[in-house]
């Protein structure tokens, strides 16, 4: 399976859970579908169809910390400026929030289309991950050949919410796996098993007695003989 593989590097990102609205805003751990979606477009430069894409990737953060940031509420006041529709005074206040930043941030993103590695070579717009000052650059981006093996560890992943019948560690999250931008960017959400302990094949619990073989990264590090799993996912069913 020939993929591209892209490695992003940031100094801060975060990734907010979409039902909070003021006091606090509270990061996924991982990446939400979504925000990979709105990374892919970024890149080159329009609104693709999700129909077809598949994506994996591996997700590491040095450490997360407290922020606290400001919204500037403002409102104003009776009374226009002689000549013109603009009030007179604009009043307001000022609403502190935390946020929780995830430091040091490294996504590598793989994904079925190759073809887009010019785009991401020389992308679009401005490379961000998560907000829209989240700046981050490219470390790493070209065309890989996936393997097969009958063992893969798994780790720092998103994985499908089925899978967490088979492995004992991880937590599952709800969120949103896609924005459909022809209707008002309407939100699509999904289950998924957020993993970041590392597990090996071996110990997940199988079903039946077909022989598993996994799809693994052959530049990732080796773990007691097995390779970097990739298990893919789409943002839409096609």
């Amino acid at each position: 399976m020939q993929v591209l593989k892209v490695v992003a590097e940031g100094i801060t990102t975060s990734f907010r859970y979409p039902h909070f609205v003021q006091g606090v805003q509270p990061t996924f751990e991982m990446p939400p579908p979504a925000t990979i979606y709105g990374h892919i477009c970024s890149a080159l430069g329009q609104w693709v169809d999700p129909g077809g894409i598949a994506f994996a990737y591996h997700f590491t953060a040095q450490g997360r910390v407290d922020d606290v940031e400001h919204v500037h509420m403002l409102t104003s006041s009776s009374g226009k400026l002689p000549g013109t529709k603009l009030p007179k005074v604009l009043e307001g206040s000022i609403n502190p929030f935390k946020r929780t930043l995830l430091f040091q941030p490294r996504l590598t993103l793989y994904l079925n289309r190759p073809e887009w590695l010019p785009a991401f070579r020389s992308p679009h717009y401005a490379v961000v991950l998560g907000r829209s000052q989240d700046l981050c650059w490219y470390t790493q981006i070209e065309v890989i050949d996936l393997s097969e093996a009958h063992e893969a560890y798994f780790e720092h992943t998103l994985l499908p919410y089925a899978m967490a019948t088979q492995i004992r560690v991880g937590m599952v999250v709800s969120m949103p796996r896609y924005l459909d931008n022809t209707r008002n960017r309407a939100p699509t959400f999904d289950r998924y098993l957020v993993l970041q302990q590392r597990v090996w094949s071996r110990e997940m619990l199988q079903f039946g007695d077909t022989a598993q073989r996994y799809i693994v990264d052959p530049q990732s590090p080796v773990y007691s003989g097995a390779r970097r799993g990739l298990v893919f996912q789409r943002f839409v069913e096609d």
